[in-house]
């Protein structure tokens, strides 16, 4: 079950928030809990026992890890243990097949015999809800958190389901209070409802529609692309990525504030971004946060060598693209980004930080493009002949698809629209109009101008929705 789907608008999120607002605030979190686990079900009814030994296990860890703050030296030997297990848990749901997959190719070419391995599947949201847990018990030894003591609590916090499938990856500590009381103002109910629709819009009128062109481009071979429609179709892709994946994330913002929880921002303009620094400070915030807390810091972080600094950013985002995916192409995306990281930590960044604007803005667009291909291509040679396609200017003729073929009124509207959005000029603008019918002594104020705008955009999705049957879930691989 997706946030985009009938099911979900129609269905499950009248039922959750009819029965939360009429039954006994004590009775919330139990309610909270019992949609979370039906809704993860819904999609992966096999796995929803693996979640409850997950919550179970960990809600274990943090009291013996609790009860043992005062002796570091067992304390750090259980969070060890428990990080190992959680670890070990999502490399052989996730990467097992990848590690046969690669190490069989090995023994083949030395002339040995492969393992025969019976392949896993691959549990939706477990890299968010093991991200979750491993947080949980560090910040307990950290003693930046206290061992949540009522298992439903923390089984809540882990299975919520606003960010169980699509983020964002959400610090225990910074919403314990929440979860243990809060209380429901209108102005909170009705922003997680335009929250939601905003996101909702973002998934339903921009991404799948730009997502669709992309997928049809991609699926071309590398020998029917022309370098034009090479670059159309990974600008569609990004296009697609950031309005799909930010999109999820204003529905998770939403949904958690109709429910009286306040989840932190998780994307902020990445395609304004002059560097790849900044570009990481503004794209998934929270999985970028949880890498610098997690492993970069404790590896040294900046505060060491300079060869060190490079090293540690190496690791964290050769980790961060293996996270994404059990794919190579992953593993090089991640080392791409991490590789500029790096570079502009040297020379290379002084000079840039002196360059006209424009340029630097250029510079992080044609690193971001290019790292997208790698994210997108199912195969490296899939990514390699859509590179060369992209970067040979004269690959043009009558044998060859151009722009023309896949470009028409539509595709330029919501481009331009895509542009335009990924930008602070719309918040800009709606800021400015909010001001001025504040000031205009008008016989509807300015909530009622902006709830009749929700509803329209709320309305254009749904018809989205009953006329196209592209709704993909572009998650399943985290």
């Amino acid at each position: 079950m997706v946030f985009s789907s009938p099911l979900f608008l129609f269905v499950f999120l009248p039922l959750v928030l009819a029965g939360y607002f009429f039954i006994r605030r004590d009775m919330r979190n139990f309610l909270l809990l019992a949609a979370s686990l039906f809704f993860y079900a819904w999609g992966e009814p096999r796995f929803v026992w693996l979640m409850i030994v997950s919550i179970l296990m960990n809600y274990i860890f943090g009291l013996i890890i609790g009860a043992y703050s005062n002796k570091r030296a067992i304390a750090k030997g259980i969070v060890v243990t428990a990080v190992l297990v959680n670890v070990g848990i999502l490399v052989f749901y996730k990467y097992l097949s990848f590690i046969v997959d690669n190490l069989n190719r090995l023994l083949e070419s030395l002339g040995m015999n492969p393992f025969d391995v019976t392949p896993v599947d691959l549990p939706i949201g477990i890299s968010f809800f093991s991200f979750h847990v491993i947080s949980y018990i560090v910040d307990i030894y950290r003693n930046d958190s206290t061992p949540q003591k009522n298992p439903l609590n923390l089984a809540l916090y882990i299975s919520f389901f606003p960010q169980l499938i699509a983020g964002p990856i959400i610090r225990y500590k910074s919403i314990a209070e929440q979860i243990r009381a809060r209380t429901v103002r209108m102005e909170d109910f009705d922003q997680g409802i335009k929250r939601f629709v905003m996101g909702l819009s973002k998934k339903v009128l921009i991404a799948n529609p730009l997502g669709q062109t992309a997928d049809n481009i991609f699926s071309l071979s590398g020998g029917d692309l022309s370098s034009g429609l090479a670059w159309l179709g990974i600008v569609c892709y990004s296009f697609q990525l950031y309005y799909d994946f930010s999109g999820y994330s204003d529905m998770a913002i939403g949904l958690a504030r109709m429910f009286g929880f306040h989840f932190p921002e998780n994307f902020n303009y990445p395609y304004i971004s002059h560097s790849i620094q900044e570009f990481w400070r503004r794209w998934h915030i929270s999985l970028s946060a949880w890498f610098r807390d997690y492993v970069y810091i404790p590896l040294g972080g900046s505060r060491t060598t300079r060869l060190k600094t490079y090293r540690n950013l190496g690791i964290v985002f050769l980790i961060t693209g293996i996270w994404h995916g059990a794919s190579w192409n992953f593993v090089i995306w991640g080392a791409w980004h991490g590789c500029f990281l790096i570079a502009e930590r040297t020379v290379i960044g002084d000079f840039l930080r002196k360059v006209w604007t424009p340029v630097r803005f250029l510079y992080a667009a044609l690193v971001v493009l290019v790292g997208w291909v790698f994210f997108r291509s199912d195969t490296l040679s899939q990514a390699l002949h859509y590179l060369g396609s992209m970067w040979i200017p004269w690959r043009q003729g009558p044998g060859l698809y151009g722009v023309a073929y896949f470009v028409n009124p539509q595709i330029v509207i919501l481009l331009g629209i895509a542009i335009i959005g990924a930008t602070p000029l719309p918040k800009r603008i709606a800021e400015w109009m909010v001001g001025y019918l504040e000031a205009k002594p008008l016989q509807m104020g300015y909530e009622w101008v902006t709830s009749l705008y929700i509803l329209a955009i709320l309305l254009l999705s749904i018809m989205s929705l009953a006329t196209s049957t592209y709704n993909p879930f572009i998650y399943f691989r985290f």
